[in-house]
């Protein structure tokens, strides 16, 4: 039988672009917070997803052009005894020809960005330019 390996598609690439999408997103994500995060928890486990839905878009229109930044329909808990509640969302940031499917972590000292999935419509060959296209992209969709 042949080899099974899994590839490391982390790299610097997408540390960098993580880094470029939450300083992008920085004031949205600060608006989110203004949520308990009971809700987000009642939300999740109760299927309410619309909810969520409704609280990142009326969040992300204070500083993003619409339909920029949308929440993705799927979320988790972590809630365990002795430990400080968090939460993960599905979200997405679709502008211009750059569209970027990513883990929004909120927990009660921080926020993280994990990118999952990253479509360029014209990908150039040097990623360095296509980091270029994505922070060009969030500087358009900002209202600031």
């Amino acid at each position: 039988m042949g080899s099974h390996f899994m590839l490391n598609l982390r790299n610097k690439h997408t540390a960098e672009r993580e880094e470029i999408l939450a300083e992008g997103i920085q004031k949205v994500v600060a608006e989110l917070r203004l949520v308990e995060i009971v809700d987000y928890v009642a939300f999740l486990r109760m299927d309410l997803l619309g909810n969520i839905a409704d609280i990142v878009n009326s969040s992300s229109q204070l500083y993003l052009k619409a339909g920029t930044l949308r929440f993705g329909n799927d979320g988790d808990v972590h809630l365990n005894w002795g430990s400080l509640p968090s939460i993960d969302l599905a979200m997405e940031f679709h502008h211009r020809d750059v569209t970027v499917h990513f883990r929004l972590g909120l927990a009660a000292t921080k926020a993280s960005v994990t990118i999952t999935f990253v479509v360029f419509a014209d990908p150039e060959a040097a990623p360095e330019f296509n980091t270029a296209k994505l922070q060009s992209a969030i500087d358009d969709a900002r209202l600031d």
